[in-house]
């Protein structure tokens, strides 16, 4: 059943009533929308973990509320419950989570603390370890510590998958992995994305993997989110993105320098296929003139 999440004047203070207070949201509202691919930047403190870590109960707001479906988080607690099975959060670092023996109960403790039958939780795990690109014969009965870091982290992933979410969220998912891992990660998220229709928002400082992933952007500054939209509309806001910290994907750096110097080029293209096709045009269209 599609489900939307609505933010409704949403702000939370960190140590309420103390000289420490302070408000890391302000009065935010925002739907996300089923099926979406939202990618959520921002400066380090722009409060984006907090943000993400409400749309499933983990913080409740100091004031406003957030509704995930028919559920709301402030009207009962065991409301909690169903939120956290309905929207899975993946922290920075997964794998430090990680704990079990086997890589088979590391999946599998999240459907068995749901009450499924050994059955049902079998299916879990191997859909799970099969969404995040997993062999379950060659890892189930490995310890997840042999693993290496990338495959450690897909485990990780598949655990929170194995609770059957219909949002996930993933904070910095790629963080301290090589080029190869981190790709493999991504283009694992956007399969599940294409052939599930879940819903998916990724924090992320790294503005070339929002701008392929993401069809939504959203921007955060100081506890506010100050843009939203498609990322094409989103990164050329250059001039205010610098402004707050933040850069856009460096392929657009160079259109805009190859510009500059008298070509005549787009300069809103977010990847380098784009970039390519577009230079690859106007080279066609100079020699066919």
């Amino acid at each position: 059943m599609p489900m939307r999440i609505v933010v409704e004047k949403v702000s939370y203070i960190y140590k309420k009533g103390t000289p420490f207070e302070t408000r890391a949201l302000d009065d935010i509202n925002l739907t996300i929308e089923p099926g979406e691919f939202v990618g959520l930047i921002g400066h380090t403190g722009s409060g984006k973990s907090t943000l993400v870590q409400h749309l499933n109960g983990l913080l409740l707001p100091s004031e406003g509320n957030i509704w995930v479906g028919d559920l709301d988080v402030l009207s009962d607690k065991g409301n909690l419950k169903k939120i956290r099975q309905r929207v899975g959060l993946v922290f920075q670092y997964p794998e430090h989570q990680l704990f079990e023996e086997t890589v088979y109960d590391d999946v599998a403790f999240g459907p068995k603390n749901l009450g499924l039958s050994p059955e049902e939780i079998d299916v879990r795990v191997r859909e799970a370890l099969t969404m995040v690109g997993l062999d379950i014969d060659s890892v189930k009965d490995r310890s997840p510590f042999a693993l290496s870091g990338g495959q450690m982290r897909r485990v990780a992933i598949a655990g929170v998958l194995a609770m059957g979410p219909q949002v996930l969220i993933l904070d910095e998912p790629t963080a301290g992995l090589d080029p190869k891992g981190r790709d493999e990660i991504l283009e694992q998220i956007a399969a599940m994305h294409r052939s599930l229709g879940i819903t998916v928002v990724l924090v992320s400082h790294n503005m070339e993997d929002v701008a392929r992933y993401a069809n939504r952007v959203l921007v955060m500054h100081r506890g506010k989110v100050v843009m939203d939209g498609p990322p094409r509309q989103v990164f050329a806001r250059t001039k205010e993105l610098q402004s707050i910290g933040l850069g856009v994907p460096l392929v657009g750096i160079l259109m805009e320098r190859l510009k500059e110097l008298g070509y005549n080029l787009r300069t809103d293209v977010l990847t380098v296929e784009e970039a390519g096709k577009e230079i690859l045009d106007w080279w066609r269209d100079r020699n066919n003139a």
